[in-house]
């Protein structure tokens, strides 16, 4: 084998991540469907990605079996020396927050523009839902079933008609945040990408930027945002448009006041949500006495109520939102004394400043392509 095989789907919010990663890398690859899964996944991928259909997965071009984009563009980032890690402490953490927001904070507006606007999605839905299933007589069946379990889960993520309103605010708000950054800046942090922006293509590919409901709002409302969609799965900078023609990050660890202003919009949501799943989880926790080191965290423990502009979301507590939060506070910890100032300061002013000290009562870490209890 010489070449990357991608288990993914187009449709898949966290394959859009992994896949823009291997575009922006240079890697060779190849994408196919695990719905369908040939002898060879079921004998060779399968065990070694813990026992888990999960997509994205990868079969590197050695063999190596790598379940779940972080671990994936991990996997491909220490072979390159971090090439999308920004190096200045700001600007790293930031990117780092921002793969958490992207991954885990933005997926009730996912959820909520792909299941609860039928009219518009359903056929398109259904055809790349039924791609995912075997072929035969029972292929709609399963596409259904599918389906249905996918709206469901949108519930479970706070995306329903009482809160509907507010989801559409946010989202509407953010579009012209995001809007304003991405027309002076190609990427998050200047001229090139980074590891936020991988986190944030996840929901802003699969989901918003290709489903037609969301996709017509982006074209019609944020051309600078659907600009960046494009960008990120493209392989060359495509920076036409851009006095920024240099490929780099923003010099002197700047960080520019339209990313400041998006991410005090992103912190009204996240930052509560986040501290509700930190109690809920931690409530779990407690009845847990016997949860033994390299349990496999389950991805939702629980509901999780929060307030937002005097609405109440319940919203699924997800262990893997700590995950990924660790790599941000792990990444603070390691700052000199000066850095870490400089570090509060910036959050504290995007009103993120309480991320660094939410945290659940057991770490999560990964073993044999799983998340599990430390």
């Amino acid at each position: 084998m010489n070449q990357i095989t991608l288990y993914g789907s187009p449709l898949s919010l966290f394959t859009g991540r992994a896949r823009s990663y291997l575009i922006k890398a240079g890697l060779d690859y190849r994408e196919t469907v695990h719905g369908t899964a040939s002898a060879y996944y079921m004998k060779e991928v399968l065990p070694k990605a813990g026992g888990r259909m999960g997509i994205p997965t990868i079969e590197s071009a050695e063999g190596n079996v790598v379940r779940d984009g972080a671990a994936i563009i991990d996997y491909y980032e220490a072979k390159s020396g971090y090439q999308f890690s920004p190096k200045t402490p700001k600007q790293n953490i930031l990117s780092l927050l921002y793969d958490v927001i992207g991954c885990e904070g933005l997926l009730r507006p996912a959820m909520h523009y792909r299941w609860n606007f039928p009219e518009a999605n359903q056929a398109f839905l259904h055809f790349h839902f039924s791609t995912m299933m075997a072929a035969g007589p029972e292929r709609d069946v399963q596409t259904e079933k599918s389906m249905q379990a996918m709206r469901n889960a949108c519930k479970s993520f706070g995306a329903v008609p009482e809160t509907f309103a507010i989801v559409e605010e946010l989202y509407e708000e953010l579009l012209e945040k995001l809007s304003a950054h991405f027309l002076a800046q190609p990427y998050l942090f200047g001229g090139k990408p980074s590891i936020g922006d991988f986190g944030m293509i996840a929901p802003f590919y699969g989901h918003l930027g290709r489903d037609p409901k969301p996709l017509f709002l982006m074209q019609t409302t944020s051309v600078n945002m659907f600009r960046w969609v494009e960008r990120m799965n493209r392989p060359e900078l495509d920076v036409g448009e851009y006095a920024i023609q240099d490929g780099a990050y923003l010099a002197n660890d700047e960080i520019p006041d339209t990313l400041i202003e998006l991410t005090k919009h992103l912190a009204i949501d996240f930052v509560p949500e986040t501290k509700a799943a930190s109690v809920c989880i931690n409530e779990w926790l407690k009845n847990q006495e016997d949860l033994p080191s390299s349990s496999t965290a389950a991805r939702g423990v629980g509901i999780a109520p929060f307030e937002v502009r005097g609405n109440t979301i319940n919203a699924l507590a997800q262990p893997y939102r700590f995950y990924l939060l660790q790599r941000v506070q792990d990444a603070f910890a390691a700052l000199s004394e000066t850095d870490q100032a400089n570090v509060k300061s910036m959050l504290s002013t995007c009103g993120m400043g309480d991320i660094l000290d939410v945290t659940i009562d057991r770490r999560i870490g990964r073993k044999d392509n799983n998340e599990v209890w430390i």
